[in-house]
C-alpha cells in the first residue's frame, strides 16, 4: 500500500524499520515508567508494604550468596484472598525450579493463614510463566485486553505501539 500511495521504493523499505523503532521506543518508555512507578511505591519500602501488614509477606531466594528471585504475598481480608505479587527470577537462573519454590511458599503461607484462595495477575507474554501458574494449580480466569500499566500516559501513540494483555489466575484453597 505504501508503494502504491508514495511510488517510493525507499520509503516502502524504510516504513517497517520506522514502525519497529516506534514499537521499541514506546515499549521501552512504558516499561521504564512502570519500573520507576514500582520502585517508588511498594518496592521502595518492602518492609512497610509487605512485612508489617497482617496477611502479607515477602520472600527472597538466595543461591550461592546471590539474590536470584523474589515473591510477595498481600492479603485481602475483605474477600479472604491473598494476592501473589512481584514474582521474579533472575534470567540466568530460570528453569531451575526457583519460581515454583517461591510460588509454593506463597501457597503454604496462604494455607497457614486460612485464606480461601490465592489470586494473581500477570502481563507475562512467555508461555513458561503461564505453565508455571497452571502447574501450581492456578486456573486461568480471564484476560483484560489493552491493559494499562501504572505509569502509562495513554497517549494515542502509546496505545498504537504498546498493548498488553492482563491474565487473571485463581487457586481455590477451600470453599467459603
Amino acid at each position: 500500500i505504501c508503494f502504491v500511495v508514495t511510488k517510493s521504493f525507499l520509503l516502502t523499505c524504510c516504513l517497517p524499520i520506522f514502525l519497529m523503532g516506534m514499537r521499541y521506543y514506546f515499549s521501552r518508555k512504558v516499561i521504564l515508567h512502570y519500573l520507576d512507578c514500582a520502585l517508588h511505591t511498594d518496592m521502595s519500602d518492602i518492609e512497610q508494604y509487605y512485612m508489617k501488614p497482617p496477611g502479607s509477606c515477602f520472600w527472597v531466594a538466595v543461591l550461592d550468596g546471590n539474590v536470584v528471585g523474589i515473591v510477595a504475598a498481600r492479603g485481602n481480608e475483605e474477600d479472604n484472598t491473598v494476592e501473589l505479587r512481584r514474582m521474579s527470577v533472575d534470567s540466568n537462573y530460570r528453569g531451575k525450579g526457583i519460581a515454583k519454590a517461591l510460588g509454593r511458599k506463597v501457597l503454604e503461607f496462604a494455607m497457614l493463614n486460612n485464606y480461601s484462595s490465592v489470586v494473581l495477575g500477570t502481563t507475562a507474554v512467555k508461555m513458561a510463566a503461564h505453565k508455571l501458574y497452571e502447574s501450581l494449580g492456578f486456573k486461568h480466569e480471564g484476560v483484560v485486553e489493552h491493559y494499562a500499566l501504572p505509569g502509562m500516559t495513554h497517549s494515542l501513540l502509546e496505545r498504537m505501539f504498546f498493548q498488553l494483555r492482563y491474565h487473571r489466575y485463581r487457586l481455590q484453597l477451600r470453599e467459603e
